[in-house]
């Protein structure tokens, strides 16, 4: 449909395009969760927003990774990671692990995290609720990959009457 206030990709420059394109996106509220993996003896841990539930059989989740990050190599490499859905009083933890550049050595120091086994992806204390997730498939898609992952663990926090933590206009809220 076309309408007087319709943009079609392609008239512009690309950089136009990819700008408009995300001012829109972000119009779409989304929950804010942390994705773990273990990388050899480094927990790695990145704030995501672009995950979500696919399939409850079997239990199924997907996550958004930017394709060069550590965080997806991590994930990839070691065939299992772990969600924790943070609450609105955590955004301090998702602005740490969302950082750009963020140092991989001591990057959990300042966060309380836990783990279900030796081994195991970290999750994030007080969290919402946590997934714990084996890799069952992936997927290129532009410059990020999707990560197709079944729940083989579960659990949530007493806080039920906590808030989520949603970014929606590239703000958190």
């Amino acid at each position: 449909m076309n309408g007087p206030d319709a943009r079609v990709l392609g008239e512009d420059s690309p950089r136009a395009d990819q700008e408009a394109y995300k001012q829109l996106a972000t119009l779409a509220a989304r929950g804010v969760a942390v994705v773990s993996a273990v990388r050899g003896r480094w927990d790695v841990a990145a704030t995501v927003t672009d995950f979500l539930s696919v399939s409850y059989d079997p239990p199924t989740m997907v996550v958004s990774l930017f394709s060069l990050s550590r965080i997806a190599e991590a994930v990839t490499a070691s065939g299992r990671f772990a969600v924790s859905l943070l609450a609105r009083d955590q955004r301090g933890i998702a602005d740490r692990l969302g950082a750009p550049g963020a140092p991989l050595v001591g990057l959990l120091d300042q966060v309380p995290h836990t783990r279900r086994e030796a081994g195991a992806p970290v999750v994030i204390d007080g969290a919402l609720a946590w997934f714990e997730l084996r890799v069952v498939a992936t997927q290129d898609a532009a410059t990020h990959v999707l990560v197709v992952g079944e729940v083989v663990a579960t659990s949530a926090t007493a806080r039920w009457s906590a808030r989520p933590l949603v970014r929606w206009r590239s703000e958190y809220e």
